[in-house]
């Protein structure tokens, strides 16, 4: 996609986290020693519940198991809905 010069687009919102979840390790991906970072587009509400995930980045296997995780966070609340990028890690070797 093309933008035009002078289009403004808003930079995704951070807001504090305030309970996490981290994610289980799919065994297939153990087993095949797949890691890596998996970016998550994520939707919350504005008590702080999130909505909505999608997959922008990562491998196949590992992205389940990321957005189940992300979807049981919990944010700060906020006047209104955010969106915001997160980044779930997957060490191979940390397991």
């Amino acid at each position: 996609m093309v933008l035009g010069a002078g289009v403004a687009h808003a930079a995704p919102v951070r807001r504090a986290i305030v309970s996490r979840v981290s994610p289980v390790y799919p065994e297939l991906a153990r087993r095949m020693h797949v890691g890596g970072k998996v970016v998550l587009l994520v939707s919350v509400d504005a008590n702080g519940n999130v909505s909505n995930t999608k997959v922008e980045s990562g491998h196949a296997l590992l992205a389940p198991a990321a957005q189940d995780a992300v979807r049981r966070w919990h944010f700060a609340p906020a006047p209104e809905p955010t969106e915001s990028e997160i980044d779930v890690n997957f060490d191979i070797d940390g397991q």
